[in-house]
């Protein structure tokens, strides 16, 4: 994949994980990815974040693309699998410490969180082969630009008051972690604008951060709040998040649109699946998603 940007203005993507199957907050926010996408003449990408072999469940992966299927949405291009990327992945760390803009790490989360998620210096001298286990490898941090930036939903963004934590890129079983596979994936896939879930804000900085690390410029981002579940936790598949019922496809569109702002006449709630998202697509403006972490009880009442 070429790193140059692409002819299309807009290439935005969808890319849950399949450590369980979609549930009413994951399908939110590829409501409103693909819309923003496709409401600006855009591609909208399907990516499977599958880094993490322990935590997948059997099927999540299959479950995952039927649900967009039923639901209506038509991703742009090929499927892309992050399992198949492992070899990019290492090529980006080996970058990367060529530089010296990453170092080793044996410290416990516990000693990290004592001295407020900062890296302290006790391994980052360490003399560590890149291919040798048992050693985390993370981006420094401590010598970041500015970090502020404009966030398409949010109020922008100011630079941390607090120096971000040095963020692991791979694990200590040599799992990749999220924070590297992203980047480099948005880079490959000449990603523009991504529209995600409030949750990942504090990660904009670390990633954008890598993205210039890397010499790549990074994307135009969008936070969307987030559902919480009824003891105001994210609703999430580690909370136990239920499964989005196929059989109410058309329902389910219905109610996340009505949270991102669109009126519903009475004429949406005799379409189907992908009528109601063709019907959305005339009606979208993304300044009509309320901002702030998470929808309020009240938006939630169907």
């Amino acid at each position: 994949m070429s790193n140059e940007r692409p002819d299309c203005d807009y290439i935005g993507r969808f890319a849950p994980s399949p450590t369980g199957h979609l549930h009413l907050g994951s399908l939110l926010l590829a409501v409103a990815s693909y819309l923003d996408a496709k409401a600006h003449q855009g591609n909208w990408l399907l990516r499977i974040e599958d880094l993490d072999p322990p935590r997948e469940q059997a099927g999540a992966k299959e479950a995952i693309i039927e649900t967009l299927a039923i639901h209506g949405f038509q991703h742009d291009g090929n499927i892309i699998y992050q399992s198949q990327r492992l070899h990019v992945y290492e090529q980006k760390l080996e970058q990367l410490l060529q530089q010296d803009l990453i170092f080793p790490c044996r410290c416990t989360r516990q000693q990290i969180r004592q001295n407020n998620g900062i890296h302290r210096g006790r391994c980052n001298r360490a003399k560590v082969d890149l291919h040798e286990p048992n050693w985390a490898w993370r981006l420094d941090m401590q010598r970041t630009a500015s970090l502020q930036f404009d966030d398409i939903i949010q109020p922008p963004q100011p630079h941390p008051t607090v120096p971000p934590s040095d963020v692991i890129l791979r694990r200590k079983d040599m799992y990749h972690a999220y924070q590297l596979a992203v980047v480099c994936d948005d880079i490959d896939q000449q990603i523009t604008h991504v529209l995600r879930g409030m949750d990942l804000l504090d990660s904009t900085a670390w990633q954008i951060h890598l993205y210039h690390c890397l010499g790549a410029k990074p994307p135009i981002y969008g936070h969307v709040p987030v559902l919480l579940d009824t003891h105001n936790h994210k609703l999430s598949k580690q909370n136990g998040a239920v499964p989005i019922d196929n059989q109410r496809a058309a329902a389910n569109l219905l109610w996340c649109l009505r949270l991102l702002g669109i009126h519903l006449s009475t004429d949406w709630y005799d379409a189907d699946a992908k009528q109601i998202l063709t019907k959305a697509l005339k009606h979208w403006h993304r300044d009509k998603i309320p901002s702030g972490y998470s929808f309020s009880n009240t938006d939630l009442i169907a």
